[in-house]
């Protein structure tokens, strides 16, 4: 029995013509969910051509094993930051010196070789109320966007019903050279106001949600090279796999939905979501 069997995981879809990137996902976090390990998430992802990925670590435990990991496997790359709700915690459990002792933690990691991003970070005002808590994730949102510019970091933004004041952030602290729009949330007018600060916008599996028009008329006003995909595993499983665990290796389910929907070539549509993913990030790795 394989290991997607004893899980009762979702099957392996058909692989892809050419590889392409998951350019957020949590292995950490995926094995928690659903016991898939991370040697065997990244195996599964590559029989199906998802040969390279980037570990987001959100907490100071999440960060270090992102950087451990990058740093043993040349086809993973790291994101590290304090998630804007763990910013919120930390402060309403232990104040400002708490949230800072954490941010510290964090700051200290951003420069290592395999970190290619701050993130994610930003503002999340639907799992965050507290008006406190608002403040704390605007003051780590602000210390991360200036840690991104000053070690000329991608900047990896996490944005839930916040895009007005994600905006106002980044453009008081500056715009950083490269931005990626994690988990784009927002409709074809939002798209286009990231756009217009030199954003890249990437789009998980809610795009193939029968609810999720305003994704789909976001991704259509999105210049091609300015596209990039990610399963934000184990959440926001794409269909015809809704309701189950995600994992890396269900990315080309979110890849062909959007080859579809953009009218374009599977095979150069993969190879457009590579080049975009390097030119976020950097390169690294190289194809199975």
């Amino acid at each position: 029995m394989s290991v997607i069997e004893e899980l009762g995981l979702p099957p392996l879809p058909e692989p892809l013509p050419r590889p392409v990137i998951d350019n957020h996902t949590h292995l950490d976090s995926t094995r928690e969910y659903s016991g898939l390990g991370v040697d065997d998430n990244l195996r599964l992802a590559r029989e199906v051509g998802v040969t390279r990925v980037i570990e987001v670590g959100c907490d100071v435990p999440g960060a270090r094993f992102a950087v451990d990991l990058a740093g043993r496997d040349p086809q993973v790359r790291a994101a590290v930051a304090l998630h804007p709700n763990d910013a919120a915690r930390a402060f309403l459990r232990g104040g400002e010196e708490e949230l800072q002792r954490q941010l510290a933690q964090i700051e200290a990691l951003v420069g290592d070789p395999v970190v290619v991003a701050v993130g994610e970070t930003g503002l999340d005002h639907y799992r965050t109320r507290e008006p406190e808590g608002r403040e704390a994730q605007e003051r780590a949102f602000r210390a991360h966007i200036r840690w991104a510019n000053a070690a000329d970091k991608t900047l990896m933004i996490h944005d839930r019903d916040a895009h007005g004041e994600i905006l106002r952030v980044v453009d008081d602290e500056g715009v950083p050279r490269r931005m990626v729009m994690h988990c784009f949330s927002g409709d074809a007018d939002f798209a286009r106001r990231c756009l217009e600060r030199g954003s890249y916008l990437s789009f998980p599996g809610v795009v193939t949600f029968g609810s999720a028009e305003n994704l789909r008329e976001a991704a259509a006003v999105t210049p091609i090279e300015r596209i990039l995909v990610e399963t934000d595993a184990p959440y926001l499983t794409p269909k015809p796999c809704r309701g189950k665990a995600n994992a890396a290796y269900l990315l080309p389910h979110t890849v062909r939905f959007l080859a579809d929907l953009l009218d374009v070539d599977l095979a150069q549509f993969c190879d457009q979501i590579v080049a975009n993913t390097f030119a976020a990030y950097g390169r690294w790795g190289q194809d199975a």
